[in-house]
């Protein structure tokens, strides 16, 4: 004999809780056996069975789930919430949650989960959601596979520290320059500098090198100090930038790239910082480039690449030591060459100043050759000709032109005379 149907008087259920009452009275009904209920509800027939039990003796109050509209066991106590929110918004109001969540823990001991706080700051004010922008498709380059294989490098103008910091110009922009590597997102050097200069450039690089080695490549954008954008430079590699030069005697690859987006890990890498060193340096007092740098050196970058940097894939570091002509030769490679002629009074002139050639040289120099000027990172200046260093003199002003000028200036003074007994003054015997 089948069972009688049974009618159940159904409360005021959301449509999910209404569909599991009707699921659940049509198998105590027989229209439905219980397998098929689980596969419409997805839960297994050991609950069908279990729920079919309840129903029966609890109507449907018992499809509903005993926390609604009761406060969850895990929920936060309200006062953790005021304190939160009233720190957040006294000292990390411009934070992002995921920030803000860092620092109260750090500082506070407030532990709540990034998803918290970011719902608090919300509902406060303090944070809006971001619209997501439509891009174009790029395909992801995989990482390269050893530390020191590639290095991405750049330059970062921006308001570091914000208005607490202005140049004798009233400028607040500083530059960062920034070193990233490839395979591991380890931040390998970052300095505060005046500008993306080459006297800067060079100063970054001759302190990585002499720390880390020479990495296998850098990574950079086509800024000019680092590339001739000409279609001359094309086809003569002759055209190369100071820059460029150094980096072929001390045998680095340049690779330049032709958009943001090509070295995107060091472009990442400014957005990070310009949002949050600028805040931690303003939790920590720092107003100076200088501070900033003592800042980096010994607190943000080790904890920096202690939260985001990844393994390699291989395990050996790539970086090359110097070798000694390297050490000995670092202060001639990082410097800035320029050619100029000597004139006919034996001077030469470089960015409005002149200087004086003196007679006794370590070769033989006549007008009209060229020199090479090189500017020191120490402020120095030195003349060279075929790899020898001229002795001179800097003058105040330009010189007067003089009736008499010496032909030439050699290792010796013009009006040497021999001795008594030089050959030059000894007769020449004559065969008898």
């Amino acid at each position: 004999m089948d069972p009688p149907a049974i009618s159940f008087m159904a409360s005021v259920l959301t449509p999910e809780e209404q569909y599991k009452f009707d699921v659940i009275s049509q198998v105590i009904n027989c229209e439905i056996k219980p397998g098929a209920a689980a596969k419409l509800l997805g839960i297994s027939t050991r609950q069908i069975r279990r729920l079919r039990i309840m129903v029966i003796d609890g109507g449907s109050q018992t499809v509903v789930h005993r926390l609604k509209g009761k406060s969850g066991n895990h929920r936060i106590n309200s006062s953790v919430k005021e304190e939160a929110l009233k720190i957040i918004e006294k000292n990390y109001s411009d934070f992002k949650p995921t920030f803000a969540t860092e620092k109260l823990q750090e500082k506070h001991s407030i532990q709540i989960s990034y998803g918290t706080t970011r719902l608090w700051m919300m509902e406060k004010g303090l944070w809006k959601a971001r619209k997501h922008k439509k891009v174009g498709y790029h395909s992801w380059r995989p990482r390269k596979e050893y530390y020191g294989e590639l290095v991405q490098f750049d330059g970062s103008y921006h308001h570091w520290f914000e208005k607490r910091y202005k140049d004798e110009n009233g400028n607040s922009e500083v530059c960062m320059l920034a070193a990233i590597d490839d395979a591991t997102g380890q931040i390998t050097k970052a300095t505060f500098s005046a500008n993306e200069g080459v006297v800067a450039v060079f100063t970054f690089w001759r302190d990585y090198v002499l720390k880390h080695g020479k990495p296998l490549a850098i990574y950079l954008d086509r800024f000019s100090t680092y590339k001739i954008s000409h279609k001359a430079a094309e086809d003569n590699r002759e055209l190369m930038t100071q820059f460029g030069r150094a980096a072929m005697q001390l045998e680095i690859e340049l690779i330049t790239a032709y958009s943001p987006e090509a070295k995107g890990r060091v472009e990442r890498l400014f957005r990070t910082l310009q949002d949050r060193l600028v805040k931690e340096m303003r939790l920590e007092g720092i107003d100076i480039p200088d501070e900033g740098n003592k800042f980096l050196e010994d607190v943000y970058v080790p904890d920096f690449n202690r939260r985001f940097s990844v393994p390699a894939a291989k395990e050996e570091d790539l970086h090359r030591a110097l070798t000694a002509m390297d050490r000995a030769n670092l202060s001639s490679i990082f410097l800035i060459q320029s050619k100029r002629v000597i004139q006919n009074d034996f001077t030469i002139q470089f960015k409005n100043n002149w200087y004086q050639l003196s007679e006794v040289q370590p070769t033989t120099i006549r007008p009209r050759e060229t020199v090479l000027v090189e500017e020191w990172l120490d402020g120095t200046v030195h003349l060279t000709v075929r790899e020898n260093h001229l002795n001179y003199v800097a003058l105040p002003e330009r010189p007067k032109k003089t009736k008499r000028q010496p032909a030439i200036l050699t290792t010796h003074r013009l009006n040497w005379k021999p001795g008594a007994d030089h050959p030059w003054r000894k007769r020449f015997k004559q065969e008898s």
